[in-house]
């Protein structure tokens, strides 16, 4: 990851809904949901959604499949990875004693 990615990253979550949308689709990993229930439990509309969607996928943090007649979105966790690795990777260059810490973070983000 560049800088460049990152920054693309970061405005795709610059925006609360965006956010909102980035985290439910964390908590269901890589089975994903289907758009009409995240609308739903989101409680915005569907276009509004789509919208926002689009962005988090202009940015690569999610992914979509069509199963039947839903699309069902899940979120990129080797981008977010990525962006975690980003941001982490001169940590400890200075000080080690944050280390352990960083190193259990990553291994925490595994799904």
């Amino acid at each position: 990851m560049n800088n460049n990615n990152a920054l693309k990253i970061f405005a795709a979550l610059s925006q609360e809904t965006r956010l909102q949308v980035l985290r439910v689709l964390v908590k269901h990993g890589k089975q994903g949901i289907a758009a009409g229930v995240l609308s739903d439990k989101l409680g915005i509309p569907h276009n509004t959604l789509s919208f926002h969607l689009s962005h988090l996928s202009n940015a690569d943090l999610v992914e979509s499949r069509k199963q039947g007649r839903s699309l069902i979105y899940s979120v990129n966790i080797d981008a977010l990875q990525g962006l975690v690795r980003f941001l982490l990777k001169d940590c400890c260059a200075i000080d080690k004693s944050t280390c352990n810490d960083v190193e259990n973070l990553m291994k925490s983000c595994a799904c």
